[in-house]
């Protein structure tokens, strides 16, 4: 099983603009809602043939959270080919995050 890997604005390009398929989950330790959406996220490393999960924390990395336009956390953000094609703002449950992977990817 893949697991969900914590990446920075300085791996920000080679992690997900250079990749194929990635959900980037941008989060702070600060945020109540993001402590519920988490274990839904960390569920899903795995879950999608050739999909890498990443994590981001938005405070000290401000560069990537404002390129991907993201107001609040938590936050999805789906790349494919190194172009966002998916955006979910707030807490999503799993069926909400597989009604946005689903139509790109294929489960395992």
């Amino acid at each position: 099983m893949s697991s969900v890997i914590e990446i920075t604005d300085a791996q920000f390009e080679a992690e997900v603009k250079q990749a194929e398929n990635v959900l980037v989950y941008f989060w702070a330790p600060w945020c109540g809602p993001c402590k519920l959406m988490s274990p839904i996220v960390g569920k899903l490393a795995g879950a999608y043939e050739g999909l890498k999960i990443v994590k981001l924390e938005v405070d000290p990395n401000p560069e990537a959270t404002k390129a991907c336009k993201v107001e609040g956390v938590p936050a999805i953000r789906l790349f494919q080919g190194g172009q966002q094609i998916g955006a979910l703002e707030g807490v999503q449950n799993e069926k909400k995050l597989r009604a946005l992977l689903d139509p790109h990817l294929s489960t395992v």
